[in-house]
C-alpha cells in the first residue's frame, strides 16, 4: 500500500463515512452524499467496486453480516491501516489547503484567506 498516492476523493469519503463506526453499503452511499453536501453521489456498483479494492489493500473489512427482510446486509469497519492512511491523506490536504490559504492571502485575496484556518 502506497501513502503517498493521493486518495481520490470518493475514496477518501469512504474511507471517511467509515471513520466514525461501521456501516453497510446504503449507509456508506447516504453518510457520503452527506459529508459532501450532495455532490458526490455513488452508486452501488461504483462503491461495491471500491470496497472491494479497498478490502484487497487492507484499508476496510467486513464488519458483520446479517439479514433483513430476506436480503443479506454487510457491514464494513475502517481497519488500522485504513485510518492511519485517512489520517496521513488529511493531514496531506490539511498542508496544501494551509499553503493555498497562504497564498491567496499574501496576494489580497482576503475573502479566501481565513475561511476554514485553523491551528
Amino acid at each position: 500500500m502506497s501513502t503517498d498516492r493521493p486518495l481520490q476523493e470518493p475514496t477518501f469519503l469512504i474511507l471517511t463515512a467509515l471513520a466514525e463506526r461501521p456501516r453497510h453499503g446504503y449507509g456508506v452511499i447516504t453518510e457520503v452524499q452527506r459529508i459532501s453536501d450532495g455532490r458526490v453521489r455513488l452508486r452501488a456498483g461504483t462503491l461495491y467496486g471500491a470496497l472491494d479494492r479497498l478490502r484487497a489493500e487492507g484499508l476496510v473489512e467486513v464488519d458483520r453480516e446479517e439479514v433483513v427482510d430476506t436480503r443479506l446486509r454487510r457491514y464494513y469497519k475502517l481497519t488500522e491501516t485504513g485510518g492511519q492512511r485517512l489520517g496521513a491523506e488529511a493531514d496531506r490536504l490539511r498542508r496544501h489547503a494551509d499553503i493555498a490559504r497562504r497564498r491567496l492571502r499574501a496576494a489580497g485575496h482576503t475573502r479566501y484567506g481565513s475561511a476554514g484556518a485553523g491551528p
